[in-house]
This record gives C-alpha cells, sequence and structure tokens, in this order.
C-alpha cells in the first residue's frame, strides 16, 4: 500500500514537472521569436544610420555647392552693377 501512496506521488510529481516545462517551452519560443525580431530591427537601425550618415554627406555637399553658386552670383551681379553704374555715368556725362 505505501508503494502504491509513493508511486501515485511520483506520478502526479512528474505530471506537474511535464506541464511545468512544456508551458517554459512555450514561453521561450515566444521569447525567441521576440528576440529574433528586435535582431531584425536592429539590423534594420544600422542600414538606416548608414543612409542617414551618406544624406548628411550629400547634403553637406550640395550646401557647399549652394554657397558657392552664391558667390558666383553675388561676383556677377557686382561685375554688371559696375558696368551699369559706368555706362550710366558715361551717358549722363554726355548730356
Amino acid at each position: 500500500m505505501v508503494l502504491w501512496i509513493v508511486l501515485a506521488v511520483v506520478v502526479v510529481a512528474l505530471i506537474i514537472l511535464v506541464v511545468s516545462v512544456l508551458s517554459v517551452l512555450g514561453r521561450l519560443s515566444a521569447l525567441d521569436r521576440a528576440m529574433r525580431r528586435l535582431l531584425l530591427r536592429q539590423e534594420q537601425a544600422g542600414k538606416l544610420q548608414a543612409d542617414v550618415a551618406a544624406l548628411q554627406e550629400t547634403v553637406a555637399g550640395l550646401q557647399h555647392r549652394a554657397e558657392t553658386a552664391q558667390q558666383q552670383v553675388a561676383v556677377i551681379k557686382a561685375g554688371h552693377g559696375e558696368k551699369g553704374k559706368h555706362s550710366l555715368q558715361k551717358s549722363s556725362s554726355a548730356w
């Protein structure tokens, strides 16, 4: 009789152990999926950072080109402005 009680306790303990192990394994698979998603997002974030760095370089280059173009336009305007003043002065002195 004692043998049957001990055997029943062992069987119940094994059933509880199996149920708890299956529960933990189910949670581990969910955690594994979450970890894979996070790793994928981390990889995507790294690619985006590289793209942002490239865009910043492009913007810096465009800004430099725009500044150069503005300086050239200012030089051209200054050159035209001086010619316009001289031609007006010459024509007004002739009258």
